[in-house]
């Protein structure tokens, strides 16, 4: 069945007996050989079978290994992405798709893989320069209306993204920033992708993504220009690129990390059923208020036309107010004008009292004074002996040097006055 056939010379080879008859040749070309190189793609399946690709340090080729269940039982390590191995093992071919693989026999580390060294010294030279910092972490949008996607558009990211969206938000548009995600012209597209959001800023937050690959299928999420650009955006982003084990330095620098494009959708928009029951909730306490409000206004208007209903009650209490503040007003008054009679009754004791007094004292003054009157009064000088003397005109003769001899005076005594003539003058004391 497998063997060549045909006629007239001409050998014709079925594909299965082809690709068998390449599969004895590499085993028995490449029976044992150890090949060097940095793995890339590493998963462990349920089977328990490790899967992986090997490529050089320059990552000009990549060839496809499988070790099986009992070799990997043997490994001493945990392999991890962009490790440099040697692996021993065959070559052989897959031949359910005729894919060259290398089937692998043991493995032992051969130091950290040239591309995964690079990693790690970006990694620690953007994180000292504070580009992962938790403190410049935003959150994102609790219920955003528009999401942007950063991704090829043939890449099965995106339509992992959209069909997660789809199914759990339905009500978030989506809008997509195409850009390569692979290969040397990736870096730019994606910059200029972040940045052509940031400037239209028509989306609450952006996913960048794209699934998974080797350390060298996933080297555009860790070239520095695209770091930046992530740190630099002004929307939020979550970065789901790869699978669960795959960190990239795009993941330490967004917003939020997601381990893949599909729970990258899920943590950037709430469940539909979410946001409807939280809808729910808001309708129920904003009824639950407005009813509230209105049973109080019943209340009060209630109280309004019960008061309104009944004028005379309240004239009835204007007029009791009234009479109150009269009475007030009365008892107040009388009060006021018992204590001024009392106040002006003892202000005309006072005046009185301060009266007599004054006519007691100007009393005592006036005969003080008349007493000192009386003592000066020269008509009890002249009852004591003594005369006023005075000459023809009246003037008073109080020096012996005023008369003459034969000169008229008067002499006024306390009786009368006596008319005589100086007969002799005797100057000096009597």
């Amino acid at each position: 069945m497998n063997a060549p056939s045909g006629g007239l010379g001409r050998q014709v080879w079925t594909v299965a007996g082809l690709v068998h008859a390449v599969a004895d040749t590499l085993a028995a070309r490449f029976a044992a050989c150890t090949v060097r190189g940095e793995l890339a793609g590493f998963s462990r399946a349920a089977s328990g079978h490790c899967y992986f690709s090997l490529q050089d340090e320059s990552g000009a080729a990549l060839l496809r290994c499988a070790m099986f269940r009992r070799s990997a039982a043997l490994l001493d390590f945990e392999p991890r992405e962009g490790q440099l191995v040697e692996v021993r093992g065959r070559v052989a071919v897959y031949e359910p798709r005729g894919d060259l693989q290398f089937v692998v026999e043991s493995m032992r580390s051969a130091g950290a893989g040239a591309l995964y060294e690079q990693f790690l010294r970006q990694k620690a030279r953007l994180e000292a320069q504070g580009l992962f910092a938790a403190e410049r972490k935003r959150a994102l949008p609790r219920f955003p209306r528009r999401l942007g996607v950063v991704t090829s558009l043939g890449a099965a990211a995106l339509h992992d993204v959209v069909t997660a969206l789809a199914r759990r938000a339905p009500q978030v548009e989506v809008i997509v920033y195409p850009s390569a995600v692979q290969g040397a012209e990736a870096p730019a597209q994606l910059v200029a992708a972040l940045a052509l959001a940031g400037r239209r800023a028509e989306v609450d937050a952006l996913i960048l993504c794209r699934g998974g690959g080797s350390l060298e299928d996933l080297w555009a999420f860790n070239d520095e220009r695209v770091v930046r650009a992530v740190a630099a955006s002004p929307l939020p982003v979550v970065c789901g690129v790869g699978h669960e084990t795959d960190v990239t330095l795009a993941d330490l620098a967004a917003d939020l990390r997601a381990p893949t494009p599909t729970a990258a959708a899920e943590l950037a928009a709430p469940v539909c059923a979410d946001c409807k029951s939280h809808l729910q909730a808001l309708a129920r306490r904003l009824r639950e208020r407005v009813r509230r409000q209105l049973d109080a206004s019943d209340q009060r208007l209630d109280q309004t036309a019960l008061r309104m209903a009944r004028p005379a009650q309240m004239l009835q209490r204007h007029r009791h107010t009234l009479a109150l503040l009269q009475q007030r007003w009365l008892t107040g008054t009388s009060h006021w004008r018992a204590a001024r009679e009392r106040e002006l009754l003892r202000q005309a004791e006072r005046l009185q009292r301060a009266a007599a007094m004054a006519q007691l004292l100007r009393g005592q003054r006036l005969e003080t004074l008349g007493n000192r009157l009386s003592a000066v009064d020269p008509q009890r000088v002249l009852q004591r002996g003594y005369a006023w003397i005075s000459d023809a005109q009246g003037h008073a003769v109080t020096s012996a040097k005023q008369v003459q001899l034969g000169q008229g005076i008067v002499a006024v005594l306390a009786d009368g006055r006596i008319e005589a003539q100086v007969h002799r003058i005797e100057e000096g004391k009597p």
